[in-house]
């Protein structure tokens, strides 16, 4: 089964997870102008829709990580798969708000899933050489969905076609249903599981025979030391790095990029523009998202992790800050409704080329083998929480501060974040995971 793919379309069916939490994650933000007028949403209501897949993405995430040490990668994306067709379909029939609630929490399920599961398989899939490049491939398949979803969004605006915007997500669930048969299970869990042989045969479709042998050496060395995940989880030299992997999540969120994702249409409405204009805007920024992910994956081996990071932070917050006091200094009018799709298109840039990728990169590559999943299961919790309370408030904030100073607060958390990336975050670029391990064990410091 495992020769079934070839290696690109491995690491296609890896990703595609990311896609529908994508699509998830932006279908929304132009579905909610139509949904109101079909089933009436208070602001309060609005926003618990939005952030009940949040509220869903907890469990899913706080539950992956173990079911997936368990039971393996490729049995839990065949579920997650599934939870995301069943939950498309009972959101595109919703007849009222708790049941639209409902789905929308049924889809939190497989997004915190997707999310804490796919950046584990494609970080052990990959070779160490190309290891960001790879692993960023989740973020560019949630770009891609986030783009897929503002054409989808675009393309039924003149009919108002809410329910086919909420429902075309079954169609990418089904392809991921498919190549889930056809992909192979990850081998350093299969080396946990005492299956050499086939975790060897899986690594030859993506390594040279000497990469395997270092690797296969590695893994080897830290599968004998006698530790399960609970104990692991509870040690003393892992605590530190858990904290910040979950405060690296975080502020991941906690600088605004789902507000923007989520409400973009609402915030151009808000500036002035009309429906249709508002929902041709996030076509915009969904495009630079995706054109930026892929400037990522092209450089996050060549400069590292923490260089990126650090460099989107001072981008994001410049643009976040032009576009306060634009909004503190001038009327709205058109031509200033246009100035801030610019400025948040800046804003997005940043964060596609650095933080969007990045920090799936680096979460499982913060944690050690037998307790990977689960570790990064907490961490993807963290930032769901974080994105829960960020889309849930946003609305209530935009009423009551209005956007500029809701910006004003983004960049203040984006001035913390730079803080604490160059205090804490080590580098991992061009490290093994095994190598990575081993200092985190040793307490050794691998920070640059």
């Amino acid at each position: 089964m495992s020769n079934g793919l070839s290696k690109g379309w491995i690491y296609f069916f890896g990703a595609l997870g990311g896609l529908l939490y994508g699509y998830e994650t932006g279908v929304i933000s132009g579905a909610l102008i139509f949904i109101n007028q079909d089933i009436p949403l208070s602001s309060f209501l609005q926003g618990v829709v939005v952030s009940s897949l949040l509220a869903g993405a907890i469990v899913g995430a706080g539950l992956s990580g173990y079911v997936s040490d368990k039971f393996g990668r490729r049995r839990v994306v065949f579920v997650i798969a599934l939870v995301y067709l069943i939950g498309s379909l009972v959101l595109a029939f919703s007849p009222n708000a708790a049941v639209l609630i409902t789905g929308r929490i049924i889809l939190g399920f497989a997004v915190g899933g997707s999310t804490a599961l796919v950046p584990v398989y494609l970080s052990e899939m990959a070779p160490t050489s190309q290891r960001g490049a790879l692993s960023s491939l989740n973020q560019l398949m949630v770009t891609l969905g986030i783009l897929l979803a503002y054409i989808v969004n675009y393309a039924f605006t003149p009919i108002e076609g809410w329910r086919w915007m909420v429902g075309l997500a079954a169609v990418p669930a089904i392809l991921l249903m498919i190549g889930v048969i056809f992909m192979p299970e990850s081998p350093r869990w299969l080396i946990k599981r005492n299956r050499e042989q086939e975790a060897r045969n899986i690594m030859s479709l993506t390594r040279d025979q000497s990469e395997i042998e270092d690797e296969m050496k590695q893994m080897k060395e830290i599968e004998n030391i006698e530790e399960g995940t609970g104990d692991l989880l509870k040690a003393k030299w892992l605590r530190p790095m858990l904290v910040v992997g979950c405060l690296l999540a975080a502020f991941q969120q906690l600088i605004g990029i789902n507000s923007v994702i989520y409400y973009a249409p609402t915030i151009f409405t808000e500036a002035g523009l009309g429906n249709a204009a508002s929902i041709l805007g996030t076509v915009g920024i969904g495009t630079v998202n995706v054109l930026m992910t892929l400037v990522a994956i092209a450089t996050i081996d060549k400069l590292g992790r923490k260089k990126l990071l650090l460099a989107g932070n001072v981008g994001m917050v410049s643009s976040l800050a032009t576009l306060a006091i634009i909004l503190f200094s001038v009327e709205l009018t058109t031509t200033v409704a246009w100035l801030i799709v610019v400025f948040l298109g800046v804003f997005i840039m940043f964060f596609s080329a650095t933080w969007g990728p990045v920090v799936w990169v680096m979460l499982p590559e913060l944690f050690p083998m037998k307790a990977r999943g689960a570790a990064t299961g907490i961490t993807t919790l963290v930032l769901s929480l974080a994105n829960l309370i960020v889309s849930l408030t946003f609305p209530i904030l935009l009423g009551a501060i209005g956007i500029n100073w809701v910006f004003v607060i983004f960049a203040f958390m984006g001035v913390l974040a730079f803080l604490f990336v160059l205090r804490f975050i080590p580098e991992t670029k061009g490290r093994s995971l095994e190598d990575i391990e081993k200092d985190l064990r040793g307490g050794l410091s691998s920070k640059s």
